[in-house]
């Protein structure tokens, strides 16, 4: 089981706390984005005598307010096809315990969301990249790479759109490849949809359920933690329409109880979040977006391509071992009391030998930290440039 790249240097950044630095997280995608009001309501107003058990599927309420959220994307549901699971991971874990048998294979888009690794690790499933590069913005290559994948054990095809890591936004041509290989070699299309509120070019939105004649091989994975900013109320949803799929997805649900009691009550009432309040985030990540990757590619040696969603880039750095610079920026450096925190790109890579001069940066801070972060960033590299040239010609 790999650590996690997001998170597996924070017991350096806790340690840099404790000797009063400050750190700007550029590692993880926890939005620096007020909660809706209408969810904060919602907890403050929880008054009850018994925090209960919800049913397994979660709380019929909920899923009916999902079934008129979704239809407003185009995509027609019923409650039954929707599962409440413990935020989107535990959602794409039951899709692969339901749907695969170990030593199956799935193929991905390589960088890809590193938890999928350890998900498929989790049920003995065998990740199979497609490889995409920093140099053309992450674009898919020919569908002709993906059926080169294909083997007797290839059970599904896994994407992100938008992507987590690198922002890249699937075109309508590319989802119908995708579609294509699905129906020719009956293969599952587990696709994670999560960043569907965070589209910045006038490309439409295209889910894996827009898609003709594949209705049974689709399980979409959702959150409600990015979208409303409730990362931690730890409420996901694993959404299909195959019966047998629900029915095996169920059991798994029964055997962990239910899903969050609290975050139900939270989730449902932030559907009725005004439109005002996504449009404004929605603005402000589009802002944010175009300030960081402009500032990136300002500083020496640095290059980030634009990412059309999500609120993630990844970026190469002139450094030989990024890894080895993200904890260096922990445990060595500072400038004037403050320092960075990135998330290493390789463990995004399902061989961690390739982007080791990458690190994903996530911009859910806002404008003024980021604007110090880059400062920041850019005088870790001219130090660490020093350091190493040092180091080479002692």
């Amino acid at each position: 089981m790999p650590s996690s790249p997001i998170r597996k240097l924070a017991g350096y950044a806790e340690a840099a706390k404790r000797n009063g630095i400050k750190i700007y997280h550029l590692n993880i995608g926890q939005p620096d984005i007020k909660t809706p009001q209408v969810a904060l309501d919602a907890l403050h107003g929880v008054d009850r005598s018994i925090l209960e058990y919800s049913p397994s599927q979660g709380y019929l309420g909920l899923r009916t307010g999902m079934v008129a959220y979704y239809a407003g994307y185009g995509i027609d549901l019923s409650p039954d096809e929707i599962i409440i699971t413990a935020g989107g991971s535990e959602a794409v874990m039951f899709a692969f315990m339901a749907c695969l048998d170990p030593g199956d294979e799935i193929i991905v888009t390589d960088p890809s969301y590193a938890n999928y690794m350890a998900f498929a690790i989790s049920c003995g499933a065998v990740l199979k990249p497609v490889r995409t590069t920093i140099d053309n913005g992450f674009r898919l290559p020919p569908v002709e790479e993906f059926e080169k994948q294909i083997s007797s054990r290839t059970k599904a095809i896994l994407i992100c759109n938008p992507n987590n890591p690198t922002g890249y936004l699937y075109t309508r041509s590319e989802m119908r490849q995708i579609r294509d290989l699905v129906k020719k070699y009956d293969l599952w299309l587990f696709s994670d949809e999560v960043y569907r509120e965070f589209i910045y070019t006038k490309q439409p939105y295209i889910s894996a359920f827009h898609l003709e004649g594949i209705d049974d091989n689709v399980v979409l994975i959702d959150s409600v933690s990015k979208r409303y900013s409730e990362c931690g109320i730890r409420i996901g949803a694993l959404i299909t329409r195959n019966r047998e799929v629900r029915e095996s997805v169920m059991k798994f649900c029964q055997a962990r109880l239910s899903p969050p009691l609290i975050g139900q009550i939270i989730a449902e009432a932030s559907l009725s979040t005004p439109k005002a309040y996504m449009d404004e985030v929605y603005e402000e990540y589009l802002d944010r977006r175009n300030f960081l990757i402009d500032g990136l590619n300002k500083i020496p040696g640095v290059y980030s391509p634009t990412p059309m969603g999500a609120f993630y880039t990844m970026v190469r750095l002139p450094v030989d071992d990024a890894e080895k610079f993200c904890q260096w920026c922990l445990t060595d450096f500072n400038f004037e009391g403050e320092t960075v925190m990135m998330a290493p790109a390789a463990g995004f890579y399902t061989d961690p030998s390739e982007g080791r001069d990458q690190v994903r940066m996530a911009y859910v801070l806002n404008k003024t930290d980021l604007a110090r972060a880059l400062v920041v960033l850019a005088k870790a590299l001219e130090a660490y440039q020093k350091l190493s040239s040092r180091e080479s010609h002692p």
